[in-house]
């Protein structure tokens, strides 16, 4: 699958497991998620791609940590991961090695990556995360000054063979430029606020909410 369907997948399965577990949600880190495995693109010397980065071993193994530190709170990130290979790659493209290292076989469901079934899926996932997104006001949630903006330069990458002649099926350039766009101005922005002289002379919004409630706290307390 390409990037515009393994984002849009991401956020789905990301935003409805926070929802069902009542827990929030960063949403430029389930973003990067989504796409993560696909770093084996750049290491095609040494593995295979959709081998060891698309296994669901692989990833529980790495969040291990993380669901016994943050138990339920992580579980929406391990699951944007997961995803990639057991529903995206799975879907359009196959041979996936979901249970590397136990097993090397490749799993898919025999729809080509560039055929008409497969773009069409990836399309309406992209309509129905667009339509989440807009309702929900995620995209401007993405636009809030927050460190983790930064993390979307990561998808924005994948994102980039859009405009690469015949890399991405004409069907999903349009949606591949749109998430393009909002990524690449989200990060800028964030950038901007970060390297602002005045963004140094200010405290970022964590300390202003610390600083507010140990103020609150001592004002609460009774004279001695």
């Amino acid at each position: 699958m390409f990037a515009v369907g393994h984002i849009a997948f991401g956020y789905i399965t990301g935003k409805t497991s926070a929802k069902l577990l009542k827990t929030n949600l960063n949403l430029p880190l389930i973003l990067t998620l989504s796409v993560l495995p696909d770093i084996d693109l750049f290491f095609f010397k040494f593995t295979q791609h959709r081998g060891p980065t698309h296994s669901i071993i692989t990833a529980l193994i790495i969040f291990i940590p993380f669901l016994i530190i943050y138990r339920k709170k992580a579980i929406p990130y391990f699951i944007a991961l997961a995803q990639h290979g057991l529903i995206g790659d799975y879907i359009g493209g196959g041979d996936v090695q979901l249970l590397w290292p136990i097993a090397h076989t490749g799993f898919g469901a025999g729809i080509e990556l560039t055929s008409l079934t497969s773009i069409t899926i990836e399309l309406a996932t992209f309509l129905a995360a667009l339509t989440i997104m807009l309702l929900q006001k995620d995209i401007h949630t993405l636009f809030q000054p927050h460190k983790t903006n930064l993390l979307l330069i990561i998808p924005a990458t994948t994102l980039l063979q859009a405009i690469l002649p015949t890399a991405v099926p004409f069907p999903l350039e349009l949606p591949s430029y749109f998430l393009l766009t909002i990524f690449s101005a989200a990060t800028l922005a964030e950038l901007y606020q970060t390297l602002s002289p005045k963004s140094k002379l200010n405290p970022s919004p964590l300390v202003s909410s610390l600083q507010a409630a140990e103020s609150h706290q001592h004002s609460s307390r009774p004279n001695e």
